[in-house]
């Protein structure tokens, strides 16, 4: 890999230096907040200036991942979910470099194919090649101008200067126990490093290694692309399930579902307990079996419609109506086990995972719509569809903030029925706190509410963040808990 640096590439390098210096302080001085959208604004800031004359490709998608990448950026400033915390850690990442890959990438190159996950990861192997180009580059350019006798001798001191620190260290150690005013002498020399003690040299070396990785990516993808993956057809090559065999496993399961389907379709649908059970015992039964068999389904179809060997046109239609009938079995299933969550919820409460739940089978109920069209047109991708529907999904939960739905109904379940679980209310977010300190105004009688709240508020008294962790909920949670008059 040829390597030409020019001015405006080390302009570019120190940039990002600056992000790399950025990313640290970002990212490893306290619990992330409004310091990861500060950071994307800056990244896309040098991002477009190093790329402000490149013909970009896929814009309008492009667009769509870059308003994802926003949107999540800024949930560690709106919210102080733990689940999505993490999961964004990984998350807004991969899509920033799923971002950068697309829209560098040549525009008759499909990202919906799977030759483009092929091309993406041979565009981060060549920016680990470039690094260790670079590094050579660098090494060729501080030699230059340096006699090669001087240079040795230098390379000799070097190592004679670290052979001599091990020797060093014991000598010292046996001198200082022999003499006692030695030992004060030398006592003191350590003060002196202590500018680069282990966690500054820690801190280096993520600002480096930041650095790096930043200039790196973004210089190999910005360099013209001399070989252009071919991309092919390959689901065409692939060989087709047999219609015979197809038909065949799709009518035997069809014949199972739509026979539990009428067997227990008053069961299902019915607001009345079955027999003996209690309210978790119904709304638990099968649930979760329920949950299963339609992935399985959909997992199914997907299988039969991309792979399947539709036949001639009896065959194919009949296939058609079997995975027609499978996604409709699908739908009463997952139509049972939402109303059965519901039920459980009207008896026991919300929790996080059970609106969780709830979202994303309303997530199925979309992929069966479009998965029930893909199934009489033909021309329609699946995967296209599911991985912007997915985004949107995942973006959307993570924006809206779940605990706050979750705070919501549990007070209304309240003011209905008198009961509420406040140790859980305090087990979530600061959006729960909140929740909490809006019941406390209007019921100072709760069991256990005032002892929370009162270990809340010392919490809040001492607590001192950095900037990098400021969070609307956690900010609005501390100004009221500091305000409440707690009796």
């Amino acid at each position: 890999m040829e390597t030409k640096i020019g001015k405006i590439d080390w302009l570019f390098l120190f940039l990002c230096l600056l992000l790399g210096i950025l990313a640290e302080e970002s990212f490893f001085r306290g619990q992330i907040g409004i310091s990861y959208i500060v950071f994307i604004i800056a990244f896309y800031a040098v991002f477009y200036w190093r790329y402000h004359r490149y013909p970009f490709s896929h814009q309008r998608f492009g667009s769509l991942v870059l308003c994802c990448i926003w949107l999540l950026s800024v949930s560690y400033f709106l919210n102080n979910n733990m689940l999505f915390y993490a999961l964004n850690i990984i998350v807004i990442p991969g899509l920033v470099i799923f971002h950068l890959v697309l829209v560098t990438s040549p525009k008759s190159f499909q990202w919906s194919q799977p030759a483009f996950v092929t091309y993406l990861f041979s565009r981060l192997l060549d920016a680990l090649k470039y690094n260790a180009v670079f590094a050579a580059y660098l090494g060729k350019g501080m030699k230059r101008g340096v006699d090669d006798d001087k240079l040795l001798v230098w390379k000799k001191v070097l190592i004679g200067v670290v052979i001599s620190i091990p020797v060093l260290a014991v000598v010292l150690r046996l001198l200082m126990t022999a003499d006692s005013q030695f030992e004060r002498m030398v006592g003191g020399f350590p003060n002196w490093f202590r500018v680069v003690d282990a966690e500054s040299f820690i801190r280096f070396f993520i600002i480096l290694i930041s650095t790096a990785a930043f200039f790196c990516l973004m210089q190999v993808l910005f360099q013209k692309q001399i070989k252009v993956m071919k991309q092919e057809a390959n689901l065409q090559q692939l060989p087709k399930l047999d219609a015979i065999i197809s038909i065949t496993v799709l009518i035997l399961i069809n014949i199972v579902y739509v026979l539990f389907t009428l067997v227990q379709f008053k069961y299902f649908f019915s607001g009345t307990l079955q027999g003996d059970l209690t309210y978790a015992e119904y709304a638990r039964k099968g649930f979760f079996e329920l949950l299963f068999v339609t992935m399985i389904n959909l997992s199914i179809t997907i299988v039969v419609v991309t792979f399947g060997d539709r036949g001639k046109n009896g065959i194919k239609r009949l296939t058609q109506l079997m995975l027609t009938i499978l996604v409709i079995s699908s739908a009463v299933m997952l139509s049972s086990a939402f109303l059965r969550l519901s039920l459980y919820e009207d008896a026991y409460g919300f929790t996080f995972t059970r609106v969780l739940v709830h979202s994303f089978m309303i997530f199925l109920v979309v992929i069966f719509i479009y998965t029930l069209v893909k199934i009489w047109v033909e021309k329609l991708s699946l995967f296209h569809f599911y991985f912007i529907t997915s985004l949107i999904y995942y973006t959307a939960i993570t924006v809206v903030d779940l605990d706050k739905i979750v705070v919501k109904e549990n007070m209304n379940r309240f003011e209905q029925t008198g009961k509420i679980d406040v140790h859980y209310l305090n087990s979530l977010s600061p959006t729960g706190v909140l929740g909490l300190i809006d019941l406390y105004e209007k019921d100072k009688t709760v069991p256990d509410l005032q002892t929370i709240l009162l270990e809340r508020q010392k919490e809040a008294n001492i607590e001192s963040l950095p900037w990098q962790s400021y969070n609307v909920k956690r900010e609005q949670a501390a100004d009221k808990l500091k305000k409440l008059q707690i009796q």
